[in-house]
């Protein structure tokens, strides 16, 4: 179909995608905002990582629930409830006056999460098939534009903060920056539920509901120049087909024809998240703290992991049909792997030593505070840590960490700039977009949502492990360590992958069942 025929269709997917900007800036932005509120609360490790990891808790369910529920109430209506939520979230965590409701609201924004999964449906539902994939991966590049969002309205608060202008004091930027970061989040998520209200229904939907006339209007505009007539048929078909299979799929799970997709679903889900991600991603300045730039570098550091995230995503949708599934998933956990390893080889060669002058250029500490660990060199950062812990207690010593490293450190921080950025474009490359199209082509037809469903699960549950174990790790196995660890479950699977995982690549969904069943 020529493009000039559906600018109303690009339009809904457009307003709708606005839901992947918004899980990507709501995944990020904490990232900016840890350090502020690890001090104004006085968390430790395992709160922080609560903290973090408390909008994946609310995507557990809600990814499950978010299916069944559109099915009974609509697209439309769980979408408007989902804007609804992004902005509760937004809106009650900038102003949060205890550490318990800061979470209680992040898990608000996290069952809005849901969105990654209905706004592709109604999208799919809405497209022609001709510009289907397109589309839909507008969904995919909002996600990665919202993580860039965040890192750079983060970078410039930081910077705004800063300033000595009198409008900064007065709407309280300068004490209360990280208040600011989680506030921005209200205005995207305030628009993408007002412009909620302009879309349709899905017409999918209405011919399941049996509201034919509805369902006809809204094709007709969506393609005035296709036959509706026959895409209502087309479309009833199919309705019909579905509901003469059987609803209870439990069992299928669990038969021979389905155990090898399943164990490659579940192994690809499970890599895509454990070699970290989303420590990565949501623990971005602070890990570029721990290299000794200091936090203004930190901060500028994390936009450069925002725009990689995009340009090899880029890269990945143009070339995935031209290169195929397995040789991106191989490429790239090799690139993971290299990475890690680049990144735990810089911090394992890191000493750390505070000099009378480099203690002099300390502004918020007194040198008579630090002079028992004047001269002393540590081998390691966490060694390095708990001596300021030790010396200041544990408050001061996490307030002023990024500082003390930054005055102490002796590493090659562009070592660890390349190592992260590498490990962002090889994930973005592959473990990022392949694993949702593996999904979408691994499991039949007939079971496709629940087995998705069940491996998702498993794939958040990592996630949440991975963002709720970082600062605990970080603290006790140390930067190189950690980096270490996550290359480890890298080279892991890319065993598994060249091991177990055939080629999907021009192969007909059919085929593709018809093979593993065999």
């Amino acid at each position: 179909m020529a493009l000039k025929s559906t600018p109303y269709t690009l339009y809904l997917a457009t307003v709708v995608s606005l839901g992947g900007f918004l899980f990507g800036f709501d995944a990020s932005v904490i990232s900016g905002v840890i350090r502020y509120a690890t001090y104004t609360f006085d968390l430790n490790d395992w709160q922080i990582g609560l903290l973090v990891g408390a909008p994946t808790l609310g995507a557990i369910p809600a990814g499950l629930l978010a299916g069944p529920l559109s099915d009974c109430f609509g697209r439309k209506r769980v979408l408007l409830v989902i804007a609804f939520l992004y902005t509760l979230s937004a809106i009650t965590s900038a102003f949060a006056p205890t550490f318990e409701i800061l979470v209680a609201a992040r898990i608000t924004g996290g069952l809005a999460f849901c969105s990654l999964m209905l706004a592709p449906l109604y999208i799919a539902e809405i497209a022609p098939a001709g510009l289907r994939g397109r589309l839909v991966s507008i969904n995919q590049m909002n996600i990665v534009v919202g993580f860039s969002a965040a890192y750079f309205s983060n970078y410039l608060i930081l910077k705004i903060s800063g300033s000595s202008a009198e409008w900064v004091s007065m709407l309280h930027i300068a004490d209360l920056p990280w208040r600011w970061m989680l506030g921005l989040e209200i205005i995207p998520a305030l628009a993408y539920f007002l412009f909620l209200f302009g879309i349709p229904e899905s017409p999918r939907w209405l011919l399941v509901k049996n509201r034919k006339k509805a369902a006809r209007e809204i094709l007709l505009r969506l393609d005035p120049d296709s036959g509706v007539e026959a895409r209502i048929s087309q479309i009833g078909d199919s309705i019909e087909k579905s509901r003469n299979v059987s609803k209870s799929h439990i069992r299928l799970l669990f038969t021979p024809a389905l155990r090898l997709p399943l164990l490659i679903g579940l192994i690809v889900g499970i890599v895509q998240q454990i070699t970290g991600v989303n420590a990565i991603y949501f623990y971005a300045p602070g890990i570029f703290e721990q290299s000794g730039v200091g936090t203004d570098a930190a901060f500028a550091q994390a936009i450069w992991i925002g725009l990689t995230n995009i340009i090899f995503t880029l890269i990945a949708m143009v070339t995935i049909d031209r290169f195929g599934r397995k040789p991106l998933l191989i490429v790239g956990l090799s690139g993971v792997l290299i990475s890690m390893f680049v990144a735990a080889h810089g911090f394992a060669n890191a000493t750390y030593t505070l000099t009378p002058e480099s203690v002099q250029t300390l502004e918020a500490i007194e040198p008579e505070q630090l002079k028992d660990l004047v001269g002393r060199e540590f081998i390691s950062d966490v060694e390095f840590k708990q001596a300021l812990t030790n010396t200041l207690g544990e408050f001061e010593a996490k307030q002023h960490e990024a500082a003390l490293i930054q005055a102490a450190v002796k590493l090659n921080p562009t070592q660890i700039l390349v190592g992260i950025l590498g490990f962002v474009a090889s994930f973005a490359v592959s473990l990022g977009p392949v694993m949702w199209v593996l999904f979408s082509e691994l499991f039949p037809n007939r079971i496709r949502g629940l087995v998705i469903s069940f491996v998702g699960f498993f794939n958040s549950l990592v996630s949440f492990g991975v963002q709720f174990l970082f600062p605990w790790q970080l603290s006790n196995l140390g930067a190189a360590g950690t980096f270490l660890t996550y290359g480890l479950f890298a080279l892991i699977g890319l065993i598994l992958v060249i091991w177990i995982l055939p080629e999907t690549k021009g192969k007909s969904l059919e085929e593709l069942e018809a093979f593993f069943s065999r």
